[in-house]
C-alpha cells in the first residue's frame, strides 16, 4: 500500500491549490488597491494647501466717543418695512434721515447727496478719477416685532439700550450696524481731509426687507441712466462668526460671491368635491397632499459649481480628517454638498382648503417656496414642479411679484475681493476668510445689472448665539463689535483707494 507521501496528486488537490493561489493573488490585488486608494487620499490631502493670505494687523484706531450714542439713537427710529402694503411711516423715516444729517455734518455737506424713492440716500464721494467707481451699501429698514414676544426681550426692541456691554434693538445686526459703521468711517476720513483715488458711492436703502424696489432698484436705475458701470458693490451679507460651528479653530469671515434666487408657487387643485360619507379615491385634499409629498421626495440635484471656491477655501483650514474629506471631493462630493444645502430647496409654507368637516372641498391650495441655486432658473423650477406632481387638475400661479432669479457668481480673483479680504485681516486679525453662497436675498439683486462683481458682508463680529437675533428675539451687538465694524470700513475705504 502506497504511503501518503507517495500518493499521486489528485485533480482535487490541484483545484484546491489553484483556489489558494487565486485567493492569495486577489488578496494581494485588493491590498495593493487599498494602499493605492489611501495613498491617493493622503496625497490629495497633503497637497490641499491653504489659500489664506497673510496681512499684518493694524493698530486699532480710536472711535469717537459719540459713535455708540449716535447708533443707539438710530435704533430708536422704528423704520419698519411691513410687507403688507402699508407705506413707510413718513414721520419716522424722515426723522431717521434728519438724524443722519445732524449726526454726520461733513458727509451731508461735503458729498453729493441724492434721495431715491423718498427715503433712500445715495452719496457720491468724487475721486481724482471717475473711472471704476465702487459702491458700498447697507439698508436701515427693519422687520416688525412679534407683539407676543415683547416680554421675552431683555430690553425694548426700539430702545437701543446697553445691557452687559451689548446694544439691544431691532437693526443692531440687520442692518443699521453697517449703516452707522459706514457713516462713522466716512465722517472720520472727511475730517482728516481724505481724498479717494476713484469715485466712491455710498447707498443707504429704506426698503430692503420688502424687495428694495423703491430704494436699491432706483439707485441701480440711476447708474444705468448715467451710463455708470461699477467696478464692484459691497452689500450686507453674513457676519463674522465663531469658526467652531464649521469645525474651525479661528473666527470666520464669509464674503458672499452669490446669492440664491427665490420663487413661491401656489398650487391649486379643483375637483367636484362631494360628501364626506362617500369619498372618492382622488379627493381634493388627499391629491394635494400627494403632490406635496412628491415634491418633498423629489428634490433638486446638488450643484458643485456655485460653491466650488467656498469648499476650496474652507476645506484647507479644517482638521486633518475633515480636510481629507474636502480634498477628495471626487469621492465625498454628495456628502459635502448635502451638508451645505447646495441645491434648490423646496418647502411647503402655507396651505388652505375646506370649510366644513363633512364636506369634501372643491378646491384647496398650497404655497411652496423655492430657493434657487445659481445655474438654475425660475423656469427650471416651474418645469420641475409640473413634471413631479404630474396632475393636470393642479394649476400653478407665481407669487411675490414673480420671484427673483439667482445672482451671477462673482469672481474671487478681483482687486475688490482682495481688498475686502485684506481689510478684514488687518482689522480683525487671525481670521479665516472664504467666499460664500448666501442662501437668503439682499438688495444686491438690483446691482447685478450695473456690476459683474457683487460682494456681501456684514461687518459685525458675533457669536453663534447672537446670530439668532437676525429677525429674531433679543437682536443685539456688543459695543466693541460695533466699534470694530467702524474700523473695518475706515480701513476698507482707504484700501480701495490704494
Amino acid at each position: 500500500m502506497a504511503s501518503i507521501r507517495e500518493r499521486p496528486i489528485q485533480i482535487e488537490d490541484l483545484m484546491i491549490l489553484q483556489k489558494k493561489r487565486t485567493a492569495k493573488r486577489l488578496g494581494l490585488i485588493f491590498g495593493l488597491t487599498f494602499i493605492a486608494f489611501l495613498v491617493v487620499l493622503l496625497f490629495n490631502t497633503l497637497r490641499y494647501e491653504s489659500l489664506q493670505k497673510h496681512y499684518e494687523a493694524i493698530p486699532a484706531i480710536k472711535i469717537p466717543d459719540l459713535a455708540v450714542h449716535r447708533f443707539q439713537s438710530g435704533i430708536r427710529y422704528r423704520t419698519i418695512s411691513f410687507g403688507d402694503g402699508r407705506l413707510p411711516n413718513k414721520e419716522v423715516f424722515s426723522g431717521f434721515l434728519d438724524h443722519i444729517k445732524n449726526s454726520f455734518p461733513l458727509v451731508d455737506s461735503l458729498l453729493i447727496k441724492r434721495t431715491m424713492g423718498d427715503y433712500t440716500l445715495l452719496f457720491e464721494w468724487k475721486g481724482l478719477s471717475e473711472e471704476s467707481p465702487g459702491l458700498i451699501y447697507a439698508h436701515y429698514d427693519v422687520v416688525p416685532i412679534d407683539s407676543l414676544s415683547l416680554s421675552a426681550w431683555k430690553s425694548p426692541p426700539f430702545a437701543g439700550t446697553i445691557v452687559d456691554e451689548s446694544i439691544y434693538g431691532r437693526g443692531t445686526l440687520d442692518n443699521k450696524v453697517d449703516v452707522f459703521a459706514i457713516l462713522e468711517a466716512m465722517e472720520m476720513l472727511l475730517s482728516q481731509g481724505f481724498q479717494p483715488k476713484n469715485t466712491l458711492y455710498f447707498g443707504f436703502g429704506h426698503d430692503e426687507e420688502i424687495g428694495g424696489k423703491e430704494g436699491a432698484a432706483q439707485i441701480a436705475n440711476y447708474f444705468k441712466e448715467q451710463g455708470i458701470r461699477l467696478s464692484f458693490s459691497l452689500d450686507e451679507g453674513a457676519p463674522l462668526l465663531d469658526g467652531e460651528m464649521m469645525g474651525l479653530n479661528q473666527p470666520l469671515a464669509l464674503i458672499s460671491i452669490a446669492e440664491k434666487g427665490y420663487v413661491s408657487y401656489q398650487l391649486t387643485i379643483n375637483t367636484e368635491g362631494g360628501h364626506s360619507s362617500t369619498p372618492t379615491k382622488n379627493n381634493t385634499i388627499a391629491s394635494l397632499a400627494r403632490a406635496i409629498i412628491r415634491l418633498e421626495e423629489n428634490q433638486f440635484d446638488y450643484l458643485m459649481q456655485p460653491v466650488r471656491d467656498q469648499l476650496r477655501y474652507l476645506g484647507a483650514e479644517m482638521s486633518f480628517f475633515k480636510r481629507m474629506i474636502f480634498a477628495n471631493a471626487w469621492l465625498t462630493q454628495n456628502l459635502i454638498l448635502k451638508k451645505l444645502n447646495a441645491h434648490t430647496t423646496t418647502v411647503a409654507t402655507l396651505i388652505q382648503g375646506g370649510f366644513k368637516d363633512n364636506v369634501i372641498p372643491t378646491t384647496a391650495s398650497v404655497t411652496v417656496n423655492f430657493r434657487i441655486m445659481p445655474g438654475q432658473t425660475i423656469q427650471n423650477v416651474h418645469d420641475h414642479v409640473v413634471k413631479v406632481i404630474d396632475d393636470s387638475r393642479i394649476t400653478l400661479s407665481i407669487l411675490q411679484g414673480g420671484g427673483q432669479e439667482p445672482s451671477p457668481v462673482a469672481s474671487v480673483h478681483t482687486e475688490a475681493y482682495t481688498i475686502i479680504e485684506k481689510s478684514i485681516k488687518q482689522v480683525f486679525g487671525e481670521v479665516i476668510v472664504s467666499p460664500f453662497l448666501l442662501p437668503g436675498g439682499t438688495d444686491s439683486k438690483h446691482f447685478v445689472e450695473v456690476t459683474d462683481h457683487c460682494y456681501r458682508l456684514n461687518a459685525a463680529q458675533i457669536t453663534n448665539i447672537e446670530a439668532a437675533g437676525f429677525h429674531g428675539l433679543n437682536e443685539h451687538i456688543t459695543v466693541i463689535s460695533f466699534q470694530n465694524a467702524i474700523r473695518f470700513y475706515h480701513q476698507l475705504i482707504q484700501n480701495i483707494n490704494g
